[in-house]
Parts: structure tokens; sequence; C-alpha cells
């Protein structure tokens, strides 16, 4: 029996909505914060089978879900979104930024539309959600807003420049946001992933940056790694956490 079944989640009650959900470390947070009993809205933006398929999942093992494919670079679409939760869900207690895009190349290389395109998704595509979330937030009495950010944005990456860009400024909004939101109990967070095994990882394993880094602990990190630090920090014991960038590397990076 899964603690969504059994009514012992500590998120029971909750509704999260999780960008870029259809799979890796997107689909492993949506489904740690259902187990914990979570009602969760997935997003996608193109990647409607494999939305469906971990929706499917957590409803499979008792939990409550709702798939929505959205393209967060676009304010109305977010908006909708927003609105088909309450619809269904009611309201938004936890928003997980998790949407990104990724790319190697020389800096001359970048044209001002790939920069663009990085850059809308990371930082305009969790500033929409945000703003589209935040009177839930507020009202919720335990709002958690929490930021996937990554390795590169502190260390550094060769042929990453709009990336790791759009990575810092993630960390920036959250300490930003957290002083916004503190005094209505809402937490802001940034969690960094370093060197995860995802399906990512398989095609793009000889990045520029993976080539040159080791961890401290043996092997890559799991998408699970990371969702159980955003558990945490979405349920009561992350209640008196927020404005800080939290690092899951494996020691590859020391912050």
């Amino acid at each position: 029996m899964s603690d969504a079944e059994s009514g012992r989640g500590e998120l029971k009650g909750r509704v999260a909505l999780v960008t870029g959900a259809a799979r890796n470390i997107g689909r492993a947070i949506a489904r740690e914060l259902a187990a914990a009993g979570a009602a969760v809205v997935v997003n996608a933006r193109t990647s409607k089978a494999a939305l469906d398929t971990v929706a499917a999942e957590i409803l499979a093992d008792g939990g409550r879900a709702l798939a929505v494919l959205a393209d967060i670079t676009d304010q109305a679409a977010v908006e909708s979104m927003v609105e088909a939760a309450h619809a269904t869900l009611g309201r938004i207690d936890i928003l997980v930024n998790n949407a990104a895009v990724r790319g190697e190349a020389a800096p001359e290389e970048i044209d001002h539309a790939e920069w663009r395109r990085v850059l809308d998704v990371i930082l305009d595509g969790a500033f929409f959600c945000v703003q589209a979330c935040v009177d839930d937030l507020r009202a919720s009495g335990a709002g958690r807003v929490i930021n996937i950010g990554g390795l590169t944005a502190h260390a550094g990456a060769a042929r990453r420049l709009h990336v790791v860009t759009a990575k810092a400024g993630l960390s920036g909004f959250t300490r930003a946001l957290a002083h916004d939101l503190g005094q209505f109990g809402v937490t802001v967070n940034c969690v960094a992933p370093g060197l995860i095994d995802t399906e990512r990882t398989a095609q793009a394993g000889t990045a520029e940056h993976r080539r040159h880094r080791n961890t401290l602990v043996p092997g890559l990190g799991a998408p699970a790694d990371v969702a159980r630090l955003v558990r945490h920090l979405a349920g009561p014991a992350g209640r008196f956490i927020t404005g800080q960038t939290i690092h899951v590397n494996g020691g590859t990076y020391l912050g």
C-alpha cells in the first residue's frame, strides 16, 4: 500500500505542480511528491505520451494526478494550466520549477534565438509559473517554491554560456522571491543536481562539462536522490529552510 493510499503521507491534502515532469528528474519528483500524499499536476511542453505515463503511474499507486501539456514560455498557457488545476484539484500549494533546455556551443556560435530559447524556458518559465500560482501559495499556509538549478551554475562550464547563465539566474530568483514570500509562510529554495544518471546521460554523456568532473561518492546520482530532497523541502520538515541553494552532487562541487 502506498503512502497516498494509506493517508500517512506528510503532503496529504496538498497540490503540487511540477514542470518538465515527463521524464528523468521531473518524473521522479512528481512520483515522490505523490508518494508523500500530494495531488500532482504534471506538465510538459510536447511529450504527451510520456506525461500520460507519469500520471498513470501516480494513479496506479493510489494518488491523484492531472497531466497538462503547456508551453511555460507562454504566459497565457501557464495561466490556463493553473486554471485547469483549480478546476480539477482546487489550488496549488507546491510549485516545482524543473523544466529546462540544454545545449552546447562556443559563445560566438550561440545566436540570439538560441540564447533566448534557453533563458525563456528556465527563467521566464519559472517567473510565469510563480506569477500564476502566487495567490495560491500565499493563501496555502504552507506554500513552497522549489527551483531546480544545476551544478554548472556554480562551478561553470565551457560551451554552456546560455545554460549556465540561466541556471545561475535561478539562484538569484530564489533569494529574491524568498524575501517577497516569506511573510506569508512560503519557503523558496533551489535544488542544484550534479552528475545524475538520466535518460539524457546516455545521449549526452560526453558533454564537455561531464568529461572533466568526478564525484567524491562513487558513481552517478539517481533522479530519486534529487526527488527525496525536494520532498523534504516541500513538507513540514522544510518549513524553516528558505532562500537556499542546496546541492545534490556527490561532492562534485563543494559550495
